[in-house]
C-alpha cells in the first residue's frame, strides 16, 4: 500500500471526511496535504509510512486493548443493557478464569455481579496481533434510571494467564443512560410561545455602569412577562478577555464553563454596599463622574468597565474574606456550599484566572502559550507551587462566579414566579480560544495547529476562520465526554432554553489547518449519537429546552437528528425560501419543531436590511472579492424586498393598497416591521424570537463576521435607555400584535 493510500485509511479511521458539497451545490475534495495537516493537528505521527502504519494499527487494536471501552451511551429504552468485554488471555483453558463486575450510580449505590462459568468457557476467541482474546458479555439485570454510572470489571486467573504474567485485570467504564428526547415544557407540548432576544452588553440604562447588567436583564424579563412572552434570550455570557479588538466577542470565550463578571450588578452585591462606608468606594464624585461618561458613550468600553468592576469586586472580596469566609456565617457557608458543588472544574478555572492575571501584571502576556513553559500544565511543578502560594487569589475568582450564579438564579426564579414557561434562553458558543482556560485545563483534548471555521458561502466567499481550536473527537470519547458534559450542564443551569451555536458541530466540524486558506479546510466527523444523547439527558435533568442552530452547509441528517431528539431547528426569515425559487416560504410550510426569527447578530437588522446597510458596509470594508459580487447582491436585495412585500400581502399582513414596489418604501417602518413578525407569528413553529434591535429600529448589525478592528463588533449600544424603551409605544404595539396570534395567557403563548 502506497503512502497516499495509507493516509486515506488513517484519515477515514480518524473521521476526516474526504469530500463535501457546499451551499451552492459545488463538490469539494480535501487535498492530501489538508488531510495530513489535520492528522498532525490531532497529534498523530505520520512523517513516514512506518509511522502511519503504526497509527492505523493502534486504532484498529484499540477496542481490544481497551478491554472495556471507556464509555457506553445507552438509550433508556434499550435496557437491560449488555456490554462486550474483550479479555486478553494467554492460556487456552478458561475454566479458572473469574470475571466479576459492578455498577455504581451517582449516589454511590453499588450492585455487584459475577459472570457464570459457562458464559466464560463458551466465549468466542480471536487472535489480534499475536494476542489471544475471548469476548464475553456482561449484562445488567434491571432497567435503570437515566444518569451516569461507573462500570467496574475485574478478571482473575490464578495461573498468571494475562499478558505480562498478571493474575488480575481491572478496568473502569462510564455508562451513560439517556432519554431519547430533550425536555419540552408541558405548556409547549401542544402550544407555542414567543420571547425577546437582547444583546445584554448593548443596553443603556440610567443606573448601569456603561454596559447592560443582570438587573437590566431582570427588568426585561419582567416586561416580557407583562407582555405575555415566555422567555428572554441573551447572547453568550461566557468569560472573555474584555479587551479590544480581539477580546470582546462573546463567541470567542476564554472558557465556556463560566461567565463574565462584567454583567454583575455590583450595587446588588452585599459586600459592596457593606464595605462602601460613606460612599467612598462607589459613591465618590470622581467615581460617579466616570460612570456617567461610560453610560453616555455610544460604544461599550469593555476595558475601562472591567477595570472599575474588578477593583470594586476585589475590595468587596477582601471584606467578605474577613467577615464571612473564616466564620460560620450564613453567607460564608452558602459560598462554601457553592464551591463544593462545582468541584475541581471551578478550582481549575479559578487557578487559571489567577495565573492569567498574575502573568498579565508581571510578564505583560495575555495567553498561556506565552507563559514560561513550567506553567503550561495545570499539574506542573511551577503551577502546583503557584496554587499553594496564591490560595486567596484563586478564591477571589470562585467568589466572583458565586455572585454571578446567585444573580442569575434570582432572575430565573423571578421568571418562574411570573409564569414564564421558559424564562432565560442562553446561547452556547461553539468553542473557546486557544490561549484560554478551557484549552489550558483540557489541552490533551484540544487540536494543535488548526482552528474551526466554515467553507466559502455567499456571505464569506473566501471561507471563515473562527479563531479557536477544535476538540479531537477520539480523545473526547476516550475521556468519557467529561468536558462536553460539564459544558452542556453548566450552560443549562438557571436557564429554560439553550441555543447551541453551529449545531452542525455535533455531527462534523470544518477544520482549517494553520497556514492554509479557509477554503482548503476539511470536515471531521464527531460522535453525534453520543453527543445528542448526552444533551438529551442534561436537558431533562435541567428542564431546559434545546435549540440547534442549523444554518449554512447542513445536511438532512443533521436536521433529522435534531428532530429525533426534540431539539428545535433554527429558522431565519431571510433564508427560508422556496429554493431554487427565491420567493419566501409561506408560514404554513415552516416546521413545528423549530424556533423562527428574522435575523441574528451576524446578519442585518430589518431596518439595516431594507436600506442595504450591510451590503454597503461590507463593500466599504473590502469583503467582496469584486464589484460584480457587490452588484449582484445589491440587485438580489431589491428583488427580495419586493418578494417580502408580496409574501406579506398574500397573508394579509399589509393592506391590499400597500405598495408592492420596494422603491416606494425607501425605509423600514414600525408597521412593516411588525407585519414581518406577524408573518412569522402565523407559522406553527414552537418558538418565535423577536429581536429588540428590530423593534427599536436599529440600523447597524452587531457583528460583521471576519472583520476585527475596522467595525465596532459587539460594542454598539441601543440608542435609547432601557427605562424609555420598556415604556415605549413600540413594545405596546408588539404585545398587542403577538397576543392576537398567541393568545393572552402568560407563560405559554396560548394556542
Amino acid at each position: 500500500m502506497g503512502h497516499d493510500e495509507l493516509i486515506d485509511e488513517l484519515s477515514s479511521l480518524c473521521g476526516i471526511i474526504r469530500e463535501y458539497w457546499d451551499i451552492s451545490g459545488k463538490k469539494h475534495i480535501a487535498s492530501l496535504e489538508t488531510r495530513k495537516a489535520i492528522l498532525r493537528a490531532m497529534r498523530l505521527k505520520i512523517d513516514s509510512d512506518k509511522e502511519v502504519v503504526k497509527e492505523i494499527s493502534k486504532r484498529k487494536r484499540k477496542p481490544w486493548e481497551d478491554f472495556v471501552e471507556p464509555v457506553h451511551v445507552i438509550s433508556l429504552n434499550n435496557q437491560p443493557f449488555s456490554i462486550p468485554v474483550r479479555v486478553p488471555i494467554n492460556k487456552p483453558e478458561q475454566a479458572k478464569l473469574m470475571i466479576s463486575w459492578s455498577l455504581e450510580d451517582e449516589k454511590g449505590r453499588r450492585d455487584e455481579f459475577r459472570l457464570a462459568p459457562e458464559a466464560i468457557i463458551g466465549a468466542a476467541e480471536e487472535w489480534v496481533d499475536g494476542t489471544r482474546y475471548i469476548t464475553v458479555t456482561v449484562s445488567d439485570s434491571v432497567k435503570r434510571d437515566a444518569g451516569y454510572y461507573v462500570l467496574n470489571v475485574e478478571c482473575k486467573h490464578p495461573d498468571r494467564a494475562f499478558p505480562g504474567g498478571h493474575t488480575k485485570l481491572h478496568k473502569k467504564s462510564k455508562i451513560i443512560i439517556t432519554p431519547d428526547t430533550c425536555y419540552i415544557p408541558i405548556e409547549l407540548q401542544k402550544g407555542r410561545a414567543w420571547g425577546l432576544s437582547v444583546n445584554l452588553y448593548g443596553l443603556k440604562s440610567e443606573r448601569n455602569w456603561g454596559i447592560g447588567d443582570f438587573s437590566d436583564l431582570e427588568k426585561i424579563v419582567r416586561r416580557t412577562a407583562d407582555m405575555k412572552g415566555s422567555f428572554v434570550g441573551v447572547s453568550p455570557l461566557h468569560v472573555i478577555p474584555n479587551r479590544k479588538p480581539f477580546g470582546v466577542s462573546p463567541y470567542s470565550p476564554i472558557s465556556r464553563l463560566y461567565k463574565n463578571f462584567i454583567y454583575l450588578d455590583l450595587e446588588k452585591v452585599t459586600e459592596v454596599m457593606e464595605c462602601d462606608g460613606e460612599g467612598k468606594l462607589i459613591g465618590s464624585k470622581k467615581f460617579r463622574r466616570s460612570l456617567d461618561e461610560l453610560r453616555e458613550s455610544d460604544l461599550v468600553d469593555y476595558e475601562k468597565i472591567a477595570l472599575m468592576k474588578e477593583e470594586v469586586l476585589r475590595t468587596a472580596f477582601d471584606f467578605f474574606y474577613r467577615k464571612h469566609f473564616f466564620r460560620n456565617t450564613t453567607r460564608g457557608e452558602d459560598f462554601k456550599r457553592y464551591i463544593r458543588g462545582e468541584g475541581t472544574c471551578l478550582e481549575s478555572f479559578s487557578l487559571f484566572m489567577a495565573l492569567w492575571e498574575h502573568m498579565k501584571k508581571t510578564k505583560g502576556v495575555y495567553t498561556w502559550r506565552e507563559w514560561p513553559e513550567g506553567y503550561h500544565y495545570a499539574a506542573g511543578k511551577a503551577t502546583r507551587s503557584f496554587r499553594k502560594t496564591h490560595k486567596k487569589a484563586i478564591l477571589f475568582y470562585q467568589y466572583v462566579q458565586w455572585l454571578i450564579d446567585t444573580q442569575l438564579r434570582e432572575i430565573a426564579e423571578e421568571a418562574g414566579n411570573l409564569g414564564m414557561s421558559i424564562g432565560l434562553y442562553y446561547d452556547l458558543a461553539i468553542g473557546s480560544v486557544g490561549g484560554g482556560s478551557d484549552t489550558w485545563n483540557y489541552k490533551d483534548l484540544i487540536a494543535g495547529k488548526a482552528e474551526v471555521g466554515a467553507p466559502p458561502d455567499d456571505f464569506s466567499p473566501e471561507g471563515q476562520r473562527w479563531g479557536f481550536p477544535p476538540l479531537i473527537p477520539e480523545k473526547l470519547r476516550n475521556t468519557g465526554y467529561d468536558l462536553f458534559i460539564e459544558t452542556i450542564r453548566k450552560n443549562m443551569k438557571n436557564g429554560g432554553a439553550i441555543r447551541i451555536d453551529h449545531a452542525l458541530g455535533l455531527f462534523r466540524l470544518f477544520w482549517v489547518p494553520d497556514g492554509m486558506p479557509a477554503a482548503e479546510g476539511a470536515y471531521v466527523n464527531y460522535p453525534s449519537e453520543d453527543l445528542l444523547r448526552i444533551i438529551a439527558l442534561e436537558s431533562m435533568r435541567n428542564r431546559c429546552m434545546v435549540i440547534g442552530e442549523d444554518l449554512g452547509t447542513v445536511g438532512d441528517n443533521v436536521r433529522e437528528g435534531l428532530k429525533r431528539f426534540q431539539m428545535l431547528s433554527y429558522m431565519l426569515f431571510y433564508f427560508e425560501r422556496n429554493y431554487p425559487d427565491p420567493s419566501f416560504l409561506s408560514p404554513g410550510r415552516y416546521p413545528e419543531m423549530a424556533l423562527c426569527a428574522v435575523t441574528t447578530h451576524d446578519l442585518p437588522t430589518l431596518y439595516g436590511y431594507w436600506i442595504g446597510r450591510d451590503i454597503k458596509k461590507r463593500r466599504k470594508l473590502g469583503i467582496f472579492p469584486d464589484d460584480s459580487t457587490w452588484r449582484k447582491q445589491t440587485g438580489d436585495r431589491e428583488r427580495d424586498k419586493g418578494l417580502i412585500l408580496g409574501a406579506l400581502k398574500s397573508q394579509g399582513k399589509v393592506p391590499e393598497e400597500y405598495p408592492s414596489d420596494p422603491q416606494l418604501i425607501r425605509k423600514m417602518t414600525p408597521e412593516l416591521c411588525l407585519a414581518i413578525y406577524g408573518y412569522l407569528a402565523q407559522t406553527p413553529c414552537k418558538l418565535l424570537l423577536v429581536n429588540i434591535d428590530d423593534i427599536l429600529g436599529t440600523i447597524n448589525q452587531q457583528n460583521i463576521p471576519g472583520i476585527v478592528g475596522s467595525y465596532p463588533n459587539w460594542m454598539q449600544k441601543i440608542r435609547i435607555t432601557l427605562e424609555k424603551m420598556l415604556k415605549g409605544k413600540r413594545f405596546r404595539d408588539l404585545s398587542a400584535m403577538l397576543n392576537r396570534h398567541f393568545g393572552a395567557k402568560a407563560g405559554n403563548g396560548g394556542n
